[in-house]
């Protein structure tokens, strides 16, 4: 064994400062089967139970979700009265379709979507977007529902969304859409309604999406994630921060731009050419996640890399970097 080795070897190690997760017990959480079936609903279930026939649907069971205990309404709903909330990812036809061609295949409508009353006689569905489409295309009457009581949960359960796994663009303008809306709504800020912006980094980027569909968010994620936080301003006031961050970081993309098309004349041919500037002009490349230095002024780190992007020297990049970054990101061209 070398001296080195040894010595590694004899160093005491270090108490490892990861926080272990508790697990719980085997059904020592939630309700019995008996408990989820049973109880005295309360006014709000009779509300929704009204609600729902009055829109001409039928409420089909009442029950308590087994793991919080919340009750829940599932009801056959006119298809006409529910629609997706206006604040999800943009509809994929092709997911619809595929879902419309399977349907018939198995005769059976087996995925309930989640509704919550839209205070107009109607229903919005955040989880449901694609089942709806296609239920639609086959000419569908109605669909079955688990119906919540709370109209909260419209935002709340987007975080729970696994019906389409969701790219950076589309969790981004999920969240930028959801923001506008509770915006809309009353003074909330971001920071009471963290769990369902998830990251205060998807509130800018979705911002770049609206004002540029092709916009790489993929390339300043990392960066903008070490520089935003949850405001505790309303949303109405930090909407107007996000904007102005987002047109500072759109101005960035538009000099990485500048900065690859050097890279380009000098001979280079990757799809990775862009992240590759990107980590050349990041001040923040070595920051380690979790260090108390982590987040830093969003307006001096963008002007920073937009002045080092506009200085960009391609000479100083070799082919091998380039072989690197596309080893590192799989092999496969970033979109």
């Amino acid at each position: 064994m070398s001296p080195r080795a040894k010595a590694k070897e004899a160093a005491p190690k270090k108490p490892s400062t990861r926080k272990k997760k508790v697990k719980a017990e085997p059904g020592t959480v939630g309700l019995t089967a008996d408990e989820v079936a049973t109880g005295s609903p309360p006014g709000e279930v009779g509300k929704v139970r009204g609600g729902i026939e009055a829109a001409g649907g039928h409420v089909l069971a009442a029950y308590r979700d087994p793991f919080g205990g919340h009750w829940v309404v599932l009801a056959a709903l006119p298809l006409d009265k529910v629609k997706p909330t206006p604040y999800q990812r943009e509809l994929s036809k092709a997911h619809a379709e595929r879902l419309a061609s399977v349907i018939p295949k198995v005769g059976r409508f087996l995925d309930p979507v989640i509704a919550v009353p839209d205070g107009s006689g109607g229903y919005i569905s955040p989880n449901g977007m694609h089942r709806l489409a296609a239920l639609g295309q086959l000419g569908a009457k109605s669909v079955v529902a688990l119906v919540m009581p709370e109209p909260e949960i419209a935002f709340r359960i987007l975080a729970l969304n696994t019906e389409k796994a969701h790219n950076l663009k589309d969790k981004a303008l999920e969240v930028i859409r959801m923001a506008r809306a509770i915006a809309a709504e009353d003074n909330r800020s971001e920071a009471d309604v963290a769990f369902e912006l998830e990251q205060p980094s998807f509130v800018t980027i979705g911002v770049c999406y609206e004002k540029n569909a092709r916009f790489s968010g993929g390339a300043y994620n990392s960066v903008v994630s070490k520089c935003e936080s949850f405001s505790t301003d309303p949303i109405k006031k930090s909407l107007a921060l996000r904007e102005a961050h987002a047109d500072k970081l759109l101005a960035l993309d538009e000099a990485v731009t500048a900065a690859v098309a050097k890279l380009k004349e000098a001979g280079f041919t990757s799809g990775y050419l862009k992240p590759i500037v990107v980590a050349r002009v990041n001040p923040l490349r070595f920051i380690k996640p979790g260090s108390k230095d982590e987040k830093h002024d969003f307006d001096k780190t963008i002007d920073k890399m937009i002045d080092g992007a506009k200085k960009f020297d391609p000479s100083k990049v070799r082919a091998q970097d380039v072989a690197i970054a596309a080893a590192v990101g799989g092999g496969e061209e970033p979109n």
